[in-house]
């Protein structure tokens, strides 16, 4: 089936994926990492989530950990696996920002992983962890426009070993919106495919300050 996403991917230029496939069938891991105060500004601040109010201090924010082909990727996959529990979600709001995002990145991409909820959620940890987010991002006390690429040097500074084609900077509606890092199953850096690679081009690029 993979070889049959490649073609359909060359026929059309873009990305593709499917709902529905087997559990444990991927090739790699994207770790996404949101920054909190930009997702506030343009969807949290409008939902009243607990993220978004004065004081939380949250910077990048764990988004997900999403089994990635090398093109395109699978979703809401078939498995055995229970879901997870609302203490295991709540578990996770530290570096999520919240139980209930936990709860949807487990049924669009956990799922898939081939991993028991818990496990899923051991590996988001760790993957995030072994990331250093740079300082001068954990303590951004006012808001600031710079190149998209800044960020990305930043990051690569702070994590020697990771490399240009391991990690891409996103943005929306003007705004730095995610650092996503392409990791092995085993969770090392390791080159991303051409359909995630997005680099936000972006030289006046918003990010609002930690709350």
């Amino acid at each position: 089936m993979r070889f049959v996403f490649a073609a359909v991917l060359a026929v059309l230029g873009g990305p593709v994926w499917a709902d529905g496939e087997r559990s444990g069938d991927f090739d790699y891991y994207v770790m996404s990492l949101s920054w909190s105060p930009n997702w506030c500004a343009q969807t949290g601040d409008a939902r009243g989530d607990p993220q978004c109010g004065a004081g939380t201090g949250l910077s990048f924010t764990l988004h997900g950990l999403w089994p990635q082909n090398e093109a395109g990727y699978p979703a809401y996959c078939r498995t055995s696996a229970r879901d997870p529990s609302r203490s295991d979600t709540a578990a996770m709001a530290d570096i999520m920002g919240g139980s209930g995002l936990a709860f949807y990145e487990w049924k669009k991409h956990g799922r898939c992983s081939g991993l028991q909820a818990r496990d899923y959620f051991g590996a988001a940890r760790q993957a995030y962890k072994s990331v250093m987010i740079p300082d001068v991002f954990k303590g951004l006390d006012r808001d600031v426009n710079l190149p998209a690429s800044v960020v990305e040097d930043a990051f690569i500074e702070a994590n020697p070993g990771l490399a240009r084609d391991q990690i891409t900077v996103t943005c929306d509606r003007g705004m730095i919106e995610e650092v996503r890092l392409c990791l092995t199953r085993d969770l090392q850096p390791r080159q991303c495919g051409t359909d995630v690679v997005r680099d936000c081009t972006l030289t006046d690029a918003g990010m609002d300050a930690v709350r």
